[in-house]
């Protein structure tokens, strides 16, 4: 299955608030914030949503095309997600900007507040896919993760032109785009990627209702923390699948862009929307538990044990009959 992820690449800078946001901040007068928080922790990691989509599918054994616009500092990170099985060689390389930067600091109740410097990503603009795909073969499916949103909305287009199945993952940018830019992205995808607050935003800012989504899209899947995720599709009953135990709680950041990995992974091998749901929520337990988004790692073994004792062995055993021939080892 070729696959296709469009989005972002980026540079995460990752700090530690060694409290809670909420006890800052005073009702009634919100309108008028000016905070800054005192973190005891910084770390800097490899990020970026398409990236992180890549490199989660690169370790279950695909090897996804990575289509995004980068800095000059590429060259180090290139390495890195070759080495975990993307192919990189169709990035737009920027002659004057740096690699996005992504900073966000984490409180204890994993609350986030984030920033994002698009540097090399506005020039995403500019990659035509047409040409890319004269060269790898056209695409099987098309991800369209966060990234310039003139990009994002000229990928669904050309996908729907040239009837390419494309999941949609509007996520960090859904706070940017207007109304009628979602309308345009989401119109005509074969998956939907949302979490809960995305969904309330769409409904809020197209206009549509929570069914008129839907039937605008082949299936939605809706992220619910840990409550797990669901997967709607028209007429069919909705599918819930709950999250994992984690060993710990280290910091949520990439843990969407994972699920997404594994969702998408389980899709190239043919398996039930439920397995792939769960397929993804395993994988997003991995990150969970590490700082960063690319640093976790595991043996197939270690993966399928684990597996087996959040969804059980009939589940086990039919996504290892079916991903037998994917590497499950994550070299770091």
């Amino acid at each position: 299955m070729k696959i296709g992820v469009a989005g972002s690449v980026g540079r995460d800078h990752l700090m530690t608030f060694p409290g809670k946001f909420t006890d800052s901040l005073v009702a009634g007068s919100l309108e008028k914030v000016s905070l800054s928080f005192l973190v005891d922790a910084l770390d800097v990691r490899r990020g970026g949503c398409a990236a992180n989509i890549a490199f989660g599918m690169g370790v279950l054994g695909l090897r996804p095309t990575l289509i995004a616009s980068v800095g000059k500092d590429w060259a180090d990170y290139d390495a890195w997600l070759t080495r975990h099985g993307v192919d990189t060689s169709h990035v737009l390389i920027s002659e004057t900007l740096h690699t996005c930067l992504f900073m966000v600091t984490t409180d204890t109740e994993l609350n986030q507040i984030a920033s994002f410097f698009p540097g090399a990503m506005s020039e995403a603009r500019n990659i035509e896919l047409a040409p890319i795909m004269e060269k790898t073969g056209t695409f099987d499916l098309i991800v369209i993760s966060p990234d310039d949103p003139e990009a994002m909305l000229r990928h669904s287009e050309i996908a729907r032109q040239q009837r390419i199945p494309f999941a949609a993952d509007p996520s960090q940018q859904m706070a940017r785009m207007d109304g009628e830019e979602i309308k345009r992205l989401i119109d005509g995808a074969a998956y939907l990627f949302l979490n809960e607050y995305e969904c309330a935003l769409a409904i809020q800012k197209t206009g549509w209702t929570d069914a008129e989504i839907l039937e605008k899209v082949n299936v939605r899947i809706v992220t619910m923390g840990s409550d797990g995720a669901k997967v709607e599709e028209k007429g069919k009953e909705t599918i819930f699948v709950g999250v994992p135990k984690e060993k710990v709680r280290i910091d949520p950041t990439g843990v969407g862009d994972s699920f997404r990995s594994g969702f998408i992974a389980g899709l190239a091998a043919n398996l039930s929307h439920e397995r792939c749901a769960q397929l993804g929520s395993m994988l997003a337990t991995y990150v969970i538990e590490t700082k960063g988004t690319q640093e976790y790692h595991f043996t197939r073994e270690e993966f399928l044990t684990r597996f087996e004792g959040a969804y059980g062995p009939d589940a086990t055993a039919e996504i290892s009959d079916r991903l037998g021939h994917f590497g499950f080892d994550a070299p770091r």
